[in-house]
């Protein structure tokens, strides 16, 4: 004949007799010991991942991974080696030149989506430095030269206004991509549909031919502040 439990009564964990919630007397479980194994295990988890995010927000300096990117960037420049570029009007062009300020972004033609966006931006940004008076070299770079040939890269910049002056559409060889995406920190993830998930933003080379910014594609009013204190 079963025996009913009393009303709230557990199972030990340890040894499966029955228990009112404060310890058990058949195997001395204490319910205070494994409560407080849990007060403890919760705090340390909380401590982990406070320690987490402090060190991926780069000290509590930056909101997101790509904020904290940016704030690294900007404390370590990282020197750009001289990489060939085709431009939109099928001339070479050693790239950087030292000596100015550089603005650029990645992107690939055929993107439906953000690229199209960013290059409505990156136009945008051209006409707020014109207005300025700052007359500074910007590159949309795609990072398909395969797919993005002669006629690619002109017809990206017919759509979005890029004359060649101060903006012009380009690419690297084929070989220098992946040095370039790697430098620049961008990430690229096939789709499997053709296309590219891939990161965007404004970035900056110093006039020592250094990387050393990156920004929002619609923050004007910061890269123009950036791109004066390095004339």
């Amino acid at each position: 004949m079963a025996v009913a439990k009393p009303v709230g009564e557990r199972l030990c964990p340890d040894c499966g007799a029955g228990h009112l919630g404060i310890g058990c007397a058949v195997c001395g479980w204490s319910g205070e010991a494994v409560t407080m194994k849990q007060v403890t295990f919760t705090l340390s988890a909380a401590l982990l991942g406070c320690a987490a995010i402090w060190q991926a927000t780069d000290g509590g300096r930056a909101v997101t991974a790509e904020g904290a990117r940016r704030v690294q960037i900007a404390e370590n420049p990282v020197h750009v080696p001289p990489v060939l570029l085709e431009t939109m009007d099928g001339s070479l062009q050693m790239w950087p030149a030292q000596g100015q300020p550089i603005l650029l972004e990645f992107i690939y033609t055929t993107c439906p989506t953000i690229c199209q966006t960013s290059g409505g931006d990156f136009a945008e940004l051209r006409d707020h430095l014109t207005d300025e008076g700052l007359d500074v070299p910007m590159y949309s770079v795609s990072f398909d030269p395969v797919a993005d040939a002669l006629p690619e890269l002109q017809s990206f910049g017919e759509a979005h206004g890029a004359s060649g002056q101060p903006w012009t559409i380009a690419r690297p060889e084929t070989d220098a991509v992946a040095g370039l995406l790697d430098l620049f920190r961008v990430t690229v993830i096939p789709d499997g549909w053709g296309g590219y998930q891939h990161n965007i933003a404004v970035l900056v080379i110093n006039p020592n031919g250094e990387f050393a910014g990156a920004y929002d594609t619609r923050a004007f009013e910061d890269i123009r502040s950036a791109v004066e204190a390095m004339l």
